[in-house]
C-alpha cells in the first residue's frame, strides 16, 4: 500500500508538467508516519498549510495570463522573465511536490547500485556525500533548500538555492534535474528542533527515501 501510494503520488506529481490548473497532490503517508524524525504537526501544518498555499497562490498568480498555459516546467525555465509572484510560489509547489516523495516511513532504504557508483565518483563515498548535503543545508543562510542534481552531462552535484528557487529554474548558477532536495525553512522542522537545524539535517537521513531518489536518478539520467 505504501509504496502504491508513492507511486501514484510521482504519477500525478509528473502529470503536472503537462497541466495547468495546478493540484497539491495527497501526501503519500500519513502526517504521523515519520515521528521521531519530523513531527505530526509539524507535518500536517507544512502539508496543509505552507505547501497549500504555493499551489492556490499559484493559480492565482496565473490566472488570466499566458502563464495559465504553461506547464510547471515551463514556468520553473523562464522564472527569471516571470513576476516574482510567479517564480516564488511555482517553486514553492515544485519543491515541496518532490519533497515528500523522497521522504518515507519505510525503515532503511538503500539508493541502486547504479546511484552508489555515481555518488561515490562524485563525492568520494555516501559519507562525504551527506557531510556536503548537511553542510549545503546548514550553511544556507535564511530560508532555502539543499539539492542533489544531475546536471546537463548527466553528473551529480550538491548545491543550495534561497527561498523557493530549485535548479530547474533559469536563475539560478548551478542548472540540473533535482532529484533530492532538503527543506531548510523553519517551518519545516521550528516545532521539534527550534533553532537547531543540524539536527533537523541528520533526522532526515532517517526517512530517506532512497528508492525514489534512485529511480528519479534513472529517469533524469535516461533524458541525457
Amino acid at each position: 500500500m505504501k509504496i502504491f501510494k508513492v507511486a501514484a503520488f510521482t504519477a500525478v506529481f509528473a502529470a503536472q508538467f503537462a497541466f495547468a490548473q495546478f493540484k497539491q497532490t495527497p501526501l503519500p503517508y500519513a502526517y504521523n508516519a515519520l515521528e521521531g524524525n519530523i513531527d505530526a504537526q509539524t507535518m500536517e501544518i507544512h502539508y496543509s498549510k505552507h505547501a497549500a498555499a504555493y499551489v492556490s497562490n499559484l493559480n492565482k498568480a496565473i490566472a488570466g495570463t499566458p502563464q495559465e498555459k504553461f506547464t510547471l516546467f515551463q514556468i520553473l525555465s523562464k522564472a527569471g522573465t516571470l513576476p516574482m509572484a510567479v517564480r516564488n510560489n511555482a517553486g514553492g509547489h515544485y519543491n515541496h511536490e518532490l519533497f515528500w516523495t523522497v521522504l518515507t516511513p519505510q525503515k532503511d532504504t538503500k539508493p541502486s547500485a547504479n546511484l552508489t557508483k555515481a555518488i561515490n565518483d562524485a563525492f568520494g563515498s555516501m559519507d562525504a556525500f551527506k557531510e556536503k548535503m548537511s553542510k549545503a543545508g546548514a550553511d544556507r543562510f535564511g530560508s532555502g533548500w539543499a539539492w542533489l542534481s544531475v546536471d546537463k552531462n548527466g553528473k551529480l552535484f550538491v548545491s543550495s538555492t534561497p527561498n523557493q528557487d530549485n535548479p530547474l529554474m533559469d536563475v539560478v548558477e548551478e542548472k540540473g534535474t533535482p532529484i533530492f532536495g532538503i527543506d531548510v525553512w523553519e517551518h519545516a522542522y521550528y516545532l521539534k528542533y527550534q533553532n537547531k537545524r543540524a539536527d533537523y539535517l541528520t533526522a532526515i537521513w532517517n526517512v530517506t527515501n532512497w528508492k525514489e531518489i534512485s529511480r528519479r536518478y534513472d529517469e533524469a539520467i535516461s533524458k541525457k
